[in-house]
């Protein structure tokens, strides 16, 4: 099987419902928050992780994981900013079907804290 390899920028709360769930899946999304947005590259990720996430919870992490290719084609890509804020957007309704076809497991591959700086 193809996968697709994307990212999503997250906070400390989320965080914690993804590895209960053995980081394999994403948490339900919040009421007022129509889409999930995993994102198509690192950078992108790590933009909002570092100056959202941060500012709102006091820390961000960027996390990878891989998602069937056949599967994520249905999605269209978003542009929404520079030429590397590239995000789908997944229907909230979507996203238990979303979460049924991630490969592997939700990494975290940065961390940002508001008290010291990153760790890769």
């Amino acid at each position: 099987m193809k996968t697709v390899t994307l990212y999503r920028p997250t906070g400390p709360n989320e965080l914690e419902l993804v590895k209960q769930s053995g980081n394999k899946r994403w948490p339900p999304r919040l009421p007022g928050q129509p889409i999930f947005y995993p994102v198509l590259n690192e950078e992108y990720a790590i933009l909002i992780a570092r100056d959202w996430n941060v500012r709102d919870s006091g820390s961000g992490f960027v996390t990878r994981f891989e998602v069937d290719a056949d599967y994520i084609q249905q999605f269209d890509v978003h542009i929404v900013g520079g030429r590397v804020c590239e995000e789908y957007w997944v229907p909230a309704g979507q996203l238990e079907e979303f979460n049924d076809h991630i490969v592997g497991e939700i990494t975290v591959t940065k961390s940002f804290y508001a008290e010291i700086g990153d760790k890769e």
